[in-house]
């Protein structure tokens, strides 16, 4: 599979990888503050962004893809992920524990999550089954069936005209409503050893106290952080806290005892 990434600066391979719903440039302000030391792979996830659709949304599946990418760019490689990318990076970190040389996971846990997009489906549905031909038209749709101005814009950034003039989601928004118990459940394997930041908002409840234990439970060497006054999207709302610490974590794995980065 031939994923889409935007490459920028030289140095050690560092994979960044988006949220649910989303693309590449969602990470891109990370992207940009890493690229000065190292080599940034922003990627669309498979069945997001420019990325090809596919028939499975296992976290297993996924995984496969971005480790088969990585390959292609060379090894030791670090990943950074947020939310659904979170998961993703930590399967692949269950996966190939002697490539991936340091991890960090973005307001995520390694647990499973109840349902809690079925208004978010809702609305993209509609956009769809209405053909709108402007952003405007969709974001009107968008304003009637969801409250949060921030996923609004969040999902309006993932829209693209076709040849027609009618805007299409990039997202594969069949295949993830369908497989939707698959994005919500948690990566699968045994405890690794892989140098590991959890980042997370202290306004967020994506990681409580049953998350934490989980990602104990799985990276033993994990370290946290906690990023006041922030929620779920803590790369947007603080950025320059965000890309500070994970910058600093991604830093000190540089020269540590067997670990090259």
């Amino acid at each position: 599979m031939s994923l889409r990434a935007t490459v920028r600066g030289d140095g050690p391979p560092i994979l960044l990888l988006h949220g649910l719903f989303g693309s590449g440039g969602n990470l891109g302000g990370l992207g940009r503050h890493l690229s000065e030391h190292w080599s940034v792979h922003q990627l669309d996830l498979p069945n997001h962004g420019r990325s090809p659709w596919t028939t499975s949304l296992r976290l297993e599946d996924i995984a496969r893809a971005i480790g088969d990418y990585a390959e292609q760019v060379g090894e030791p490689y670090a990943l950074v992920g947020h939310s659904l990318g979170g998961k993703v990076a930590m399967q692949l970190a269950l996966q190939r524990p002697a490539q991936v040389k340091g991890l960090v996971v973005a307001d995520i846990a390694p647990v499973t999550y109840a349902p809690s997009h079925g208004n978010v489906f809702e609305a993209i549905r509609a956009v769809e089954q209405a053909a709108v031909r402007s952003r405007e038209e969709a974001l009107e749709i968008l304003t009637t069936r969801l409250h949060e101005e921030t996923v609004r814009q969040f999902l309006l950034l993932s829209l693209a005209r076709d040849d027609e003039g009618i805007y299409r989601w990039r997202f594969n928004h069949e295949l993830l409503e369908a497989q939707y118990d698959e994005v919500r459940a948690a990566p699968q394997g045994s405890a690794v050893n892989v140098p590991t930041l959890f980042v997370y908002g202290d306004a967020s409840d994506y990681v409580d106290a049953q998350g934490r234990a989980a990602a104990e439970s799985l990276f033993p060497h994990a370290r946290f952080a906690v990023i006041a006054g922030t929620g779920h999207w803590l790369h947007a709302e603080k950025p320059d806290s965000f890309n500070r610490i994970v910058a600093e974590f991604l830093q000190s794995l540089r020269g540590a005892s067997g670990v090259t980065l």
